[in-house]
């Protein structure tokens, strides 16, 4: 994870890529290699086709920090998965807060989002700690998160997901506030692949 000021990094373009670039970032979302490298093929064609740019976006920034604000959380992202995870809507705490200043990249196999273009469904996580399997986490060592609720965009015309949607803080929530918290990731999820031009299935 790159822990820069957001307005320093650069743009992520989106090629189609080639098996040498991508074969080492292999076996995040799938077992099967060949699986993988179609799908982030058909990915970042499909980003092509609807004009998308694996950098950041004023609207989508707006939509993260109105979930941030809406949640009480400190971070938030619209996260599109190419080559690796680029954060095109992002809310970072205020810079004189003492928490880490997250970067506009991170590796397509860290933090909790690639579980969610795994499961193809809602991931809340009020406390991580309680989770054996989530504990332990690079973003947790990085940042400190302990509460994280994200939600898939999905694509109807390849059936992929194309993006993520999230919130992250780095205090345990309760499970009695798990339902609002997602919902407001889900309203995020709405108002971001409206932005994106990316038509979702009807549930």
């Amino acid at each position: 994870m790159t822990l820069t000021p957001p307005h320093q990094a650069t743009s992520v373009p989106a090629p189609i890529p080639s098996l040498h670039t991508v074969q080492r970032r292999i076996h995040v979302f799938t077992d099967d290699p060949a699986t993988e490298l179609t799908e982030m093929a058909t990915r970042l064609s499909r980003f092509n086709e609807l004009g998308i740019r694996l950098e950041g976006s004023e609207v989508l920034d707006d939509i993260a920090v109105d979930m941030g604000e809406r949640a009480g959380f400190l971070y938030a992202m619209v996260n599109a998965f190419g080559e690796e995870q680029a954060f095109l809507g992002l809310r970072n705490p205020p810079r004189d807060a003492g928490y880490p200043i997250v970067g506009r990249t991170m590796s397509r196999a860290h933090g909790y989002c690639p579980e969610v273009v795994q499961r193809r469904r809602g991931l809340p996580l009020p406390n991580v700690a309680a989770s054996p399997r989530f504990q332990g986490n690079h973003v947790v060592d990085a940042i400190g998160i302990q509460s994280y609720f994200g939600a898939p965009i999905i694509d109807e015309a390849t059936r992929l997901v194309l993006a993520t949607v999230c919130i992250v803080d780095p205090e345990p929530r309760t499970l009695a506030d798990a339902a609002r918290l997602q919902a407001i990731v889900k309203d995020g999820t709405r108002a971001a692949a409206a932005e994106l031009k990316i038509k979702m299935p009807v549930p």
